[in-house]
C-alpha cells in the first residue's frame, strides 16, 4: 500500500489487476484502485477536485482532472475517513498512477493533498 500525508490528510492507495476485465491481445489491461483518505488534523476539509497522472509501460502519459471523486465531493471532519474504489485501463501490463486532490479547509485555505505514486501491474509481469 502506498501512503502520503499532506497537511494532515493521509491518502493510502492499493491497486488490483482485473483479469476478467482485461484483454491483453487488444492491449487492454484493467485495474481497480482502492483509496482511503483520512483527516488526521483538527480542521474540517472538503475534497473538491482530483488530478491524476497515469503513465503506462511505454511512458505514455494521460492526465485526468475533474470535480470530486466518483461523483462526490466528500467533507471530512477531523478524524473522519473516506474510502472509495475506482478503476483505470492502460495499454500495457504495467504502469503507474499518482496525483493530487484539491482540498478546501476553513477560511479559504486551499491545498493539494498528494496521491502517492503506485504501481499498476499484472501479476508476473515484472518478475
Amino acid at each position: 500500500m502506498a501512503t502520503a500525508t499532506t497537511e494532515n490528510i493521509r491518502v493510502s492507495v492499493r491497486a488490483l489487476y482485473l483479469e476478467d476485465r482485461s484483454d491483453p491481445a487488444e492491449e487492454r489491461f484493467a485495474f481497480a484502485y482502492q483509496i482511503q483518505i483520512a483527516n488526521e488534523g483538527t480542521e474540517t476539509v472538503q475534497l473538491r477536485r482530483r488530478h491524476w497522472i497515469i503513465t503506462d509501460g511505454n511512458g505514455d502519459v494521460e492526465e485526468v482532472e475533474g470535480e470530486g471523486v466518483i461523483g462526490e465531493q466528500p467533507v471530512l471532519q477531523p478524524g473522519a475517513v473516506h474510502e472509495y474504489t475506482s478503476g483505470a485501463i492502460i495499454e500495457t501490463p504495467f504502469g503507474t498512477m499518482e496525483g493530487t486532490y484539491e482540498m478546501h479547509a476553513g477560511e479559504g485555505h486551499v491545498f493539494r493533498a498528494e496521491i502517492p505514486r503506485f504501481s499498476l501491474e499484472r501479476p508476473g509481469t515484472l518478475q
